[in-house]
This record gives structure tokens, sequence and C-alpha cells, in this order.
């Protein structure tokens, strides 16, 4: 699909103003004065524990997997005083943190929070909306949510700007790449697994699906550079039990954090999961709509909502991921009241509930309330993709 609109690739309005060489100032000297912020302020106590956490105690987590990796520990045990909490991600990931790693402290962690930041910015920007200042305004209201994820030196920046790329790749039936990137993001969390689907939107799925595989299988046997196979299949079995751990204590701002929060209804998190997979994949009847970009934005959107909503174990940082999905929601199309309304619910009780603008977290926390904005928002969203009157809004395209 070509653009038709030059001044669109390049980032200008009618009057010369270049959006996007302004937004990525903006985003990278953000980036480094959080990174350098956060790593200014030290350390701090943990009640009842026998050390000290940094303000960028993520970071560590990923830096040290590397060093843990290629001295052949095992990955998946708490590694004395280097950090608090356990690497939850693949031997692949800490494979990738090598080139980060392998810098001091500061300008790695830089490096990582730039990398989360430009892949995130570079992943929406693909993505065309009427005009660059809708575009622009798309993204501002995403800014403080990336800063959130930043500050706590998360990868969800770096998952939503993979599944963006992911969606930019399909458009432009670059499946290899695309099938890369999703697989990619499951290397990261699993969760990305659930992208896939946005493959059966394309005539291509078969032939990205079996991308996939094959990156699948070389992206798990590329720590093999380093480590020999019996450690390898250690890490892997190792990793898995955690996982399994990992969800049998569920604690979250998700769709299940929600139901007990507020209706203590203790419903089985199984139940929860398959009936928000059935409702995810009801709008895949509608095949005569894979043709619209309206409609695959929409997905993806929904996508992006359903990985966080449905995740056991979401946070406030992954939240990017859920408000980058309400963002291309709302912005795609003509603008509605409902939809207004909904969005305005989600600029403060989720991109702002866990600013200094909220002193009391606690009170949005126990109430899951960061949550529920996104949930009303995914509700709607899955209406606007089964109405029976939905219409093709041709002012959306994808960029080149």
């Amino acid at each position: 699909m070509k653009n038709h609109n030059a001044s669109t690739d390049k980032g200008y309005t009618a009057k010369g103003f270049n959006y996007k060489k302004f937004l990525i100032i903006i985003v990278v000297l953000a980036t480094i004065i959080l990174s350098l912020h956060q790593y200014l302020l030290g350390s701090f106590y943990i009640a009842m524990e026998p050390w000290f956490m940094t303000h960028y105690n993520n970071f560590l987590i990923f830096r040290q997997s590397f060093y843990h990796l290629i001295d052949h520990q095992d990955l998946y045990q708490q590694s004395g005083f280097e950090y608090m909490d356990l690497y939850k991600y693949s031997p692949s990931f800490a494979l990738f943190m090598g080139p980060i790693a392998l810098l001091a402290v500061v300008p790695g962690l830089l490096a990582w929070n730039l990398v989360n930041s430009l892949v995130f910015f570079f992943g929406f920007w693909k993505l065309q909306f009427r005009n660059d200042k809708t575009k622009a305004i798309a993204f501002g209201f995403l800014f403080i949510e990336m800063i959130t994820s930043l500050q706590n030196m998360q990868s969800n920046c770096l998952i939503a700007g993979l599944l963006l790329f992911a969606f930019f790749m399909m458009e432009r039936r670059k499946v290899a790449l695309a099938a890369l990137f999703i697989v990619l993001t499951i290397f990261i969390k699993l969760f990305g697994i659930v992208a896939l689907s946005l493959f059966l939107l394309y005539p291509q799925r078969w032939k990205a699906l079996l991308y996939a595989l094959v990156w699948a299988i070389i992206i798990a046997i590329l720590p093999l550079l380093v480590v020999n196979p019996a450690h390898l299949i250690l890490l892997y079995q190792n990793w898995l039990t955690l996982l399994v751990k990992d969800y049998a204590v569920p604690n979250s701002f998700s769709i299940y954090g929600w139901l007990n929060a507020w209706f203590n209804l203790g419903v089985s998190r199984s139940v929860v999961f398959v009936t928000g997979g059935i409702l995810f994949i009801i709008p895949l009847i509608r095949r005569r709509l894979f043709s619209e970009v309206k409609f695959r934005l929409f997905f993806l959107a929904s996508i992006l909502l359903w990985v966080v909503l449905f995740n056991h174990k979401a946070e406030s940082p992954t939240y990017i991921i859920a408000c980058t999905g309400v963002s291309i929601w709302f912005f795609i199309q003509k603008l509605r009241v409902e939809n207004l309304i909904l969005l305005g619910l989600v600029f403060v009780f989720t991109v702002l509930s866990h600013t200094d603008l909220f002193p009391d977290h606690d009170f949005i926390d126990k109430y899951c309330l960061k949550a529920v904005p996104c949930i009303l928002v995914w509700i709607k969203l899955l209406w606007d993709l089964m109405n029976p009157a939905y219409k093709t809004e041709a002012e959306v395209q994808v960029s080149g």
C-alpha cells in the first residue's frame, strides 16, 4: 500500500513543521534525563530484607543476566546481593543484553532506555493517522506512560515497539521481518505469542507462521554460542519452572485482579483467561473486513490491550502496551463523545494514577483502578470490531 503523501513520510505538515524531528529530540532528551535521574537517586533500604535496592534495579537484573549466562550460572536463582528479585526472561534475552552489559553501568543504562524509547517511537511513527499533527498528539498521549515504564527500566516500550514494527512489516508483506519482531517479544515476555494472531488477517498467514517457527528455533539455540547444550536445556527447564511458580501467585492490574478487588468473586483465572480468549478471537469471523486497514489497526489495538489486561502479572509499567492500543483505537477514527470520555478516564486513572498527582497510590492499587478504564476501552473496541454498522473510514493507512 503506497503512501501518496510524501511530506507525511518526512514528518512535515503543510506549513513545514517537522513533528518527527521535534518528537525525536524530546524523546531522547527525556530518556537521558530520567535515566540519569534514576541512577543519581542511588539506593534505598528494603524493609525486612538484608540489602539495599537501587532505583535502576531492573536494569541490573538484565545486565547481570548476560554475565551469569557466560559464567554458566543458573539465571533463575537469586544471585547474592547484586539486585532485588529474579530474572524471568529467556536465556536468549540474556545473550542479547551482551552489547549493553559490556558497557559501564551509566552508559549501559542510557543505551538500554534509549533502545526502548526509540524502538517504541519509530514503531509508533510507522502508523499513519489522518495527518502528522494527529499522529503527534496520539504519541503525546502516551508520553507520560512511556516515562513511567522507562523509569522502571523495564522492557515494555521495546515490546510495544516491536509489535508495532511487526504490524508495519505485515502491511508491507515483509512477513519474515514481521515474524522476527513478534518472536523477539516472545523471548522477552511470553505473552507476545498472542500477537501471532495478527498473521490471520493476511493472505501470507501460513508463510508468516512458518517464518515464526524458524526464527523461534534459531533464537532459542543462540545461547549455544556461549554455553553447552546440557546447560542450555537446564536453563530452559528452570525458566519454565519459574514461570509456572510465578503463575501460581497472581498479583496484577488485570481483569482478574479487578474482579477480585471489586467483587471478591474468587473466579478461576483459567475461566477468565478462556473467556477473554474467546472474546478476543470472535471478531475474526468478519473475514470480509480483513482487507480494510482500519479493521486491522483495531485488531492490533485489541492485541495490545489483551496482552496486558489478561496478564496475571501486569504492573503499572506494563500499561504502556495497553495505552498504545488505546491511542491507536481512539485517534484512527472520527471523534465520538463516548470515546472521548473513555480516553479521558484512561488518561486520569491509567496514565496519571501512578504519578505524583495521585499521592494515594495504595487506593489506586487496592481497587485496581489503573486497569479499569482500559477494560472499558477494550469492551468498546470489541463492540467497534463487531458492530454491524461498521463502516470503513478511508482516512487511515500505513506510512512508508
